[in-house]
């Protein structure tokens, strides 16, 4: 397995100055200073500042510690369209949206045949659902990856390190939905009227700010952290893959 570029891509074909000027609201709200930041995020305090300033393109490992830390998407700070980078990873923000529970980023994933990469923790309490489509992916906890074959479905809590490596010869197209759980807290008390937030001091919050409810995974079994389909899903194969997938 070949590693990751050594010099990657600039994280996305966006303005940069308009993703550093997002950061820089979003710590500025919550008061968090750039030393702080820096330091909670594990990033050099030029680095951040050169990524607020527009004038440094990290890699897209950097922009989801920095966000998470934020207690915010990706979707917060890159808009939906322009292709962004990571170490091996090539994705696009297809649609962010959100419903009662929880946020969603939903992604379109490349990543070239022998590349690896892993990217940092997000949030307590989020999953990623990710789908192949062509090639083979191991994906998931840095611990206890998964791997997928077109067609095939995996997910895990990626409130972990968590990897993702192409296997084989070929080239991995993939889909890639992320899930940011609400708080219990945000409840409604009469039907029709609107939401009720209820102090909380967790740093975590939801892609506009609503803070982050852990998913309920007790279907899958409370001491499993990832699952994979038991089957290809039916009707999803790339084209010229053979019929008995």
């Amino acid at each position: 397995m070949k590693p990751g570029p050594q010099n990657p891509r600039p994280t996305s074909d966006a303005d940069t100055s308009d993703i550093g000027r997002r950061i820089r609201r979003l710590r500025e709200e919550r008061g968090i200073s750039l030393s702080e930041l820096a330091r909670r995020a594990g990033v050099g305090k030029a680095t951040l500042s050169g990524l607020e300033n527009g004038t440094r393109n990290p890699t897209l490992e950097t922009l989801w510690t920095v966000t998470a830390q934020l207690g915010v998407g990706l979707a917060a700070v890159v808009d939906t369209g322009p292709v962004v980078h990571g170490t091996a990873v090539q994705g696009v923000l297809l649609h962010a949206f959100e419903e009662e529970g929880a946020a969603y980023e939903l992604y379109r994933l490349f990543f070239p045949a022998g590349s690896a990469q892993t990217s940092p923790a997000h949030p307590e309490g989020v999953t990623e659902h990710l789908t192949v489509f062509a090639g083979t992916l191991r994906a998931g906890p840095a611990d206890a990856p998964l791997t997928a074959g077109p067609g095939e479905y995996v997910t895990w809590r990626s409130d972990v390190p968590h990897t993702y490596a192409a296997l084989g010869e070929h080239d991995v197209h993939a889909s890639l939905l992320i899930r940011y759980p609400r708080k219990r807290s945000e409840r409604r008390e009469t039907p029709g009227e609107p939401a009720r937030q209820t102090p909380d001091l967790r740093p975590h919050e939801g892609l506009h700010g609503a803070p982050y409810e852990d998913e309920d995974l007790s279907e899958r079994g409370s001491s499993s952290s990832s699952w994979r389909s038991a089957a290809p899903s039916p009707g999803i194969s790339p084209p010229g893959a053979s019929s008995g997938r």
